[in-house]
């Protein structure tokens, strides 16, 4: 579809067009709920949102987070002054590597693991692959993976590249709450099963697997399981030596850190193949030059991440859980995609039933909330999310699906925001909408179980 806006405007001799490629068409709901932003011009004759003359309400921490001002401090250092090489054989290059090691002793704190654990990477992605990477290449007679259908993209489109080099790879159905049946994780285990990887939170829905349970059917079957933890630091306590699990994957930017750091937590003893080959960083274990400014970023928000754990499972649950409650019962045709419990105590997936959540999202975003339809990773996909999708939902009901993900950052005025503007913007988008109002229609056979709330 293409789309073409006419400007007029006093910056310009002459009235101009702009031209957009959609890749699907525009549903009227979109292209008649715009309302006039400020906008401004730059020297190139761009355009831009003038988003200092607007309230940022941030509700998408599932996201990605806002660099604590404490970590910023923590970093700079190592970009003015502290900048050396820390594989440098000199003192200046020593005192570096040294900073390093201070980094891996809180994150191991965090994690209750030995620092000699903690491999450096350059984020959750690599690190998942990593541990997956690793099981395959230490066990060569060994090309079968488990994993869950509602995983990351990072697993899901990884397992799909080795399927095409010939390896076998189970996706786990999930039930409609989200939760996953720990007897087909056990009956899914074979002989040439490398290993089994499956995600401690779900990042769309919050919804949590037991993981403890899970490494422990992986223990009596002798394979190496890896859980994806990103969206849980600072959220649930984490204990390696209790979940019992071999390899388990984080990253920064979840967790008040810059982007493009993350760690693999490598259980000792563990056999482990590098994934990224170079020098001998990481004990041998990474290649590359470790990126010091936010490895030290990271460490100090470890620190911190320990310090909120109590904040988030309180002030931030409270906070949810108002936000959830208050929407389910002032807009109707409203439901919550996922168990209740057990969940992240910050995270609200809600579905509004006749709508495309594109609309949704572009009329908060006039009114500066951000929220999200799902995972960061698959914006711009066409496709429903391919969690909700696995947890039985429609796709014309997934695609209609908002997530909410709350932080340590955020306030009662943030929810008070939201809860002014949501029901207002659902009620005009569905009066706008009559196409789609007509699809509102009752929950089929599958979608009955998916525990509708209705407060």
């Amino acid at each position: 579809m293409i789309l073409c806006l006419l400007f007029l405007s006093n910056q310009f001799q002459a009235p101009f067009t702009l031209t957009i490629y959609c890749p699907q068409p525009l549903s009227l709901a979109i292209l008649f709920s715009c309302e006039a932003v400020p906008l401004k011009v730059n020297r190139a004759g761009s355009f831009a949102l003038n988003m200092s003359q607007r309230q940022l309400c941030y509700l998408d921490n599932n996201a990605t987070t806002r660099i604590a001002p404490e970590v910023l401090d923590a970093m700079l250092p190592f970009f003015q002054h502290q900048w050396g090489n820390p594989s440098s054989a000199y003192t200046f290059g020593k005192q570096v590597a040294n900073h390093i090691e201070k980094a891996r002793e809180k994150l191991a704190a965090l994690i209750h693991a030995d620092p000699k654990e903690i491999v450096f990477t350059s984020c959750g992605t690599e690190s998942n692959n990593a541990a997956i990477h690793s099981a395959l290449v230490t066990q060569p007679g060994k090309r079968h993976i488990i994993t869950t259908a509602v995983e990351h993209s990072a697993n899901i489109k990884y397992g799909q590249f080795l399927q095409m080099q010939g390896c076998e790879v189970t996706f786990l159905p999930v039930e409609s709450d989200g939760s996953l049946d720990l007897h087909l994780v056990d009956l899914s285990i074979r002989p040439d099963t490398a290993i089994v990887s499956i995600m401690w939170a779900n990042n769309e829905t919050g919804v949590l697997f037991l993981i403890e349970e899970i490494a422990a059917i992986c223990r009596s079957k002798g394979v190496p399981f890896h859980t994806d933890a990103v969206q849980t630091p600072g959220k649930l306590k984490i204990d390696v030596k209790s979940t019992g699990v071999d390899f388990l994957s984080l990253s920064a930017h979840k967790l008040h850190a810059p982007k493009g750091i993350g760690l693999l937590y490598v259980k000792r003893h563990t056999k482990f193949s590098p994934y990224v080959i170079g020098g001998g960083q990481e004990r041998g274990r990474r290649g590359g030059t470790e990126n010091v400014p936010y490895i030290v970023g990271f460490g100090r928000a470890a620190e911190l991440a320990i310090e909120s754990l109590n904040d988030e499972n309180t002030r931030v649950r409270a906070l949810r859980d108002r936000l959830e409650t208050n929407i389910l019962r002032t807009v109707p045709n409203t439901m919550r995609t996922g168990a209740r419990e057990p969940r992240l105590p910050n995270t609200s997936n809600i579905a509004f039933d006749g709508l495309e959540a594109e609309a949704i999202l572009m009329m908060l975003d006039q009114v500066g909330i951000c929220a999200s339809s799902g995972s960061a990773c698959t914006t711009g996909s066409l496709d429903p999310s391919h969690v909700l999708i696995a947890m039985g939902i429609s796709p014309a009901r997934a695609r209609g699906c908002v997530r909410f993900s709350l932080g340590i950052y955020n306030t009662d005025q943030d929810v008070d925001l939201l809860l002014e503007h949501l029901p207002q913007i659902i009620s005009k988008l569905r009066a706008i909408s009559p196409g789609e109002r007509k699809a509102l229609k009752a929950p089929s056979t599958t979608e009955q179980n998916i525990d509708p709330v209705s407060a």
